[in-house]
């Protein structure tokens, strides 16, 4: 039987919409594989309830709608996603390392490939592992209110209608909403967006991934500013200042050394994949680290211990002698 075109459009629309409501989604979640999930759900939902959607034109606010309710789903019962910083204070480089915590308690970074290239151009710094962060403390709705009327810009007008609710009520979640931001940005340090160009971006990951590759420690920390922070999920320790961070590589992560590295995007900034070598002459992922930079210099440095994040960045699964830097 002959598909009808009115029952394949609506598959292609709502494909149109995943980057941005991925975007949305992980800032409601806290996880790129969440945010994924979600999305993935809400094109099913919306998918099976296609045929309720009567105006066309209202098909962007029906989906995120359906994402919304999606996330809320997902958040029942969760616990608050966070950073290491938000654990308590920094330790050294001599400090032992604690047990660790399972992936849920961390903020998780999210492919910037996956996600609205016009979104990134504009609102870049929303995305930062810290905002992320602090979008968690919010209580759901409020969070939905601060994300689509701050950051999508959306009215305060849609916003009700979206909810359910009227604009005073949007208005005073907003409102509630940014008090509390406010005081959290001392708190958790956000450290403020990337301030460089794109080329020089690029010029100083070029730097970091030559001096990380012959592992010359002395050279890498001259990319770091002097209050740079270095943190290393699933562990609670976290690092403060260039001094620390090399005494780290030379002690507990010398084990980085010999390591190869591959460029990639989170976050809306440059990271890097690091592939360990192991016994067979093969280099298998350990880490992906992004990097956040202000003025020519390193500010920040998570370093996602987790192997499962690779092939969510289109990442290589092992590389070999022949691989290179990309």
């Amino acid at each position: 039987m002959a598909t009808h075109p009115d029952t394949i459009r609506p598959e292609l629309d709502l494909e149109s919409y995943r980057r941005e409501l991925t975007g949305y989604c992980y800032r409601m979640l806290g996880s790129g594989f969440d945010a994924e999930d979600a999305v993935q759900e809400t094109m099913v939902r919306a998918w099976k309830s296609a045929d309720r959607l009567q105006d066309r034109a209202a098909l962007k606010s029906w989906l995120y709608r359906i994402a919304t309710n999606v996330c809320y789903d997902m958040l029942q019962g969760s616990q608050r996603r966070a950073r290491p910083m938000d654990m308590g204070p920094a330790s050294t480089a001599e400090s032992a390392l604690d047990p660790g915590l399972p992936a849920e308690a961390w903020v998780q970074p999210v492919a910037d490939a996956n996600l609205d290239p016009a979104e990134l151009a504009a609102s870049k710094e929303t995305l930062r592992l810290a905002f992320v962060a602090a979008l968690q403390h919010l209580p759901a709705r409020q969070r939905v209110v601060l994300i689509l009327r701050e950051v999508l810009r959306w009215q305060a007008t849609e916003v009700a209608e979206l909810l359910d609710t009227s604009v005073a009520s949007v208005n005073s979640a907003l409102q509630r909403a940014r008090a509390t931001m406010d005081e959290l940005e001392l708190e958790l340090d956000a450290g403020g967006p990337a301030r460089v160009d794109e080329a020089g971006q690029q010029e100083l990951l070029t730097r970091y991934v030559d001096a990380f590759e012959r592992y010359d420690v002395a050279r890498l920390v001259t990319l770091l500013k002097d209050d740079v922070v270095f943190n290393m999920p699933p562990f609670e320790l976290w690092l403060q200042g260039p001094d620390d961070v090399a005494k780290w590589m030379l002690g507990p992560g010398i084990a980085c050394k010999d390591a190869k590295l591959l460029t990639t995007r989170a976050n809306g900034c440059p990271a890097v994949a690091i592939y360990k070598p192991d016994e067979d002459g093969v280099w298998r992922p350990f880490n992906l680290a992004v990097l956040e930079i202000e003025g020519g210099e390193i500010t920040l440095i998570t370093n996602f211990l987790d192997p499962e994040l690779f092939p969510a960045f289109g990442l290589p699964t092992e590389l070999t002698d022949s691989s290179s830097a990309a």
